[in-house]
């Protein structure tokens, strides 16, 4: 690991023959850039900015060039927590603060981040290996009464015409969580996965598949069942290359799916989501009991890891 430096921020940089990665402690700990040099191919979404806005708690996600890989916690829309129904921050409270970091590692880092306002700790480990990143998180509850929580990876892709989404069996059926989407219709509406029928154009649609920028579309969807596997992979069929998510469905059951087609500020991009929470809203997530809690002075561990390898 060395220091640098990435659009005008500090930055740890983790290298090796065949990837590179960079992380932005102050900027929520966000893993800013995750290149393949074999492919010579940016996973990562980036800002058409030379410089980020850097946010403070509780901004506004969308004013602050979304990119790259955010944390998601302890929740994704803004709104009460069940606790104390003090305020959780559009996107959750980690991605606008500043990461402490633990401890520098030969190939990797230990961050953490405390919330000024709910009882818990966050911390990470980040690990480039050979031919991926590996993610450990350590949610320690603090406080004296159960912590609900939802975790995601908010890890904005690069994509193109030769994208496509390929997931377990069980991933059959999916729940709008938008207000109201061109093809997906209004929130709670369901539909078949990955074929579906356009609710506005009423043509066959392919939800593993990329629209155009010129589409200006954006969805937003859960799967309606729980997750039987843990893994999830985006294939670049013009690279041959693929990005695989692995991790326990036991402990990370939902999965999400963001993208914006030209739709959401004219960015294009999506995101795979393994949660440990369903819709977002951690309120409603708890009062259906689909979502993660820590008992009292206790904590949750879990491992995500990100894998890049050749597509046959």
């Amino acid at each position: 690991m060395r220091e640098g430096e990435f659009k005008g921020l500090k930055a740890l940089i983790l290298e090796n023959e065949a990837l590179k990665a960079v992380i932005l402690p102050d900027f929520g700990g966000k893993v800013a850039s995750f290149y393949d040099k074999k492919a010579d191919y940016e996973w990562f979404f980036q800002s058409s900015l030379d410089q980020l806005p850097m946010p403070h708690y509780g901004s506004a996600f969308g004013e602050y060039t979304p990119s790259g890989y955010d944390d998601m916690f302890p929740g994704i829309d803004e709104g009460p927590h069940p606790m104390n129904n003090r305020k959780v921050p559009d996107h959750g409270e980690v991605w606008s603060m500043v990461w402490d970091i633990e401890e520098k590692l030969d190939n990797g880092v230990t961050l953490q981040v405390a919330s000024p306002v709910f009882p818990y700790i966050l911390r990470k480990t980040i690990t480039l290996l050979d031919d991926g990143l590996e993610f450990r998180y350590r949610a320690i509850n603090t406080g004296e009464e159960p912590f609900a929580y939802i975790w995601a990876p908010h890890a904005l892709l690069n994509m193109n015409e030769h994208t496509r989404i390929e997931l377990p069996p069980e991933c059959d059926e999916i729940i709008s969580v938008e207000q109201h989407t061109d093809h997906l219709g209004p929130w709670g509406t369901y539909h078949p996965y990955p074929i579906t029928t356009s609710e506005k154009t009423k043509e066959q649609l392919d939800l593993s598949r990329m629209e155009p920028p010129e589409a200006e579309t954006v969805e937003k969807f859960y799967f309606a069942k729980k997750l039987e596997s843990g893994w999830c992979r985006t294939v670049q069929e013009d690279l041959k290359r693929e990005l695989y998510y692995s991790f326990d469905p036991d402990k990370i059951p939902y999965l999400a799916i963001w993208k914006t087609q030209g739709g959401y500020q004219g960015d294009y991009n999506f995101a795979l989501e393994p949660c440990t929470g369903m819709y977002d809203d951690v309120y409603v997530a708890n009062k259906i009991d689909r979502v993660a809690k820590i008992p009292s002075e206790s904590e949750h561990i879990w491992v995500f890891t990100m894998t890049v390898k050749d597509y046959e």
